[in-house]
């Protein structure tokens, strides 16, 4: 019982060993990025555990060089209807696909998922064409209509459903007996019991949104209409990169999705475990 007690021990003692080790090459990156946002310019590859001299003014350039606020509410408004889109249209279709049975329902939802296997760069000049054609280049329609109707918001779909497949029949059946409607029904009984899918894909969606590069880079050409992660590009130039103004950027484009996860990471785990336990 006692060696059976030891080995136990030890393999907690090993496991959460691993653990801080593989948590600590992870956050090193993010403490570079930290340490490195209030270096001096001269002494951005020098190792100092505390910056000397400790520059706050290496955030207040980034402010008054460019127009950071600018790129934030771009990059926030942007995410937020990306967010909200891929919820509603995700949750509509994925009660359709989960509760609804009709012909062909499970061959439509194959060939819906088939579509997350290919390349957004397969069918970036398509879309780009069709975007031209509408007179939407050089605006935010398409950062915001492409991934709600693109393979992000199919994975919304995905994950609703998985989501929707869990909640007891007899809920809709008793609802359907009180005359209540499909829409009724999804809206009144379904969306308030999916809270945990739901945080879970606004904090993929949000994320995946806030630090989309590639799509602003293909359709934004104004510097006024720019994300944060093409802004960032900003700090680069014929010279070089300042380093300590694009870490220091960076720490400021990071800190809304830290707070984000901060606050619904209980509805995440939860989230995560429920719609993979089908």
């Amino acid at each position: 019982m006692n060696n059976k007690k030891k080995n136990n021990i030890f393999i907690k003692v090993s496991f959460y060993g691993i653990l801080s080790i593989i948590s600590l090459i992870m956050i090193v990156p993010f403490l570079w990025m930290i340490n490195t946002s209030f270096k001096d310019s001269t002494k951005i590859f020098s190792f100092q555990f505390i910056p000397d001299p400790f520059r706050w003014e290496n955030y207040l350039h980034v402010l008054k060089t460019t127009p950071f606020h600018l790129f934030y509410f771009n990059s926030f408004y942007i995410a937020v209807l990306v967010t909200i889109g891929t919820i509603f249209f995700g949750s509509l279709a994925g009660y359709a696909f989960a509760k609804l049975k009709f012909k062909g329902s499970n061959l439509l939802f194959l060939c819906l998922l088939s579509t997350m296997m290919i390349p957004v760069e397969v069918i970036t000049i398509p879309l780009f064409l069709f975007m031209r054609d509408l007179g939407l280049i050089n605006t935010h329609v398409p950062l915001i209509a492409i991934p709600i109707l693109g393979p992000a918001g199919v994975f919304g779909i995905f994950v609703m459903r998985q989501f929707f497949l869990l909640v007891p029949k007899e809920l809709e059946e008793a609802a359907k007996l009180d005359g209540c409607s499909y829409f009724r029904i999804y809206w009144n009984i379904m969306l308030p019991l999916s809270k945990p899918a739901i945080a879970t894909l606004t904090i993929f969606t949000f994320l995946t949104s806030w630090n989309e590069f590639y799509e602003p880079l293909i359709y934004i050409n104004s510097k006024e209409l720019m994300t944060l992660p093409l802004a960032l590009a900003l700090f680069t130039d014929e010279v070089g990169t300042r380093w300590e103004l694009l870490m220091s950027a960076s720490v400021m484009a990071t800190v809304p999705l830290l707070v984000i996860f901060f606050f619904a990471q209980k509805q995440f785990i939860e989230g995560v475990t429920m719609t993979g336990g089908k």
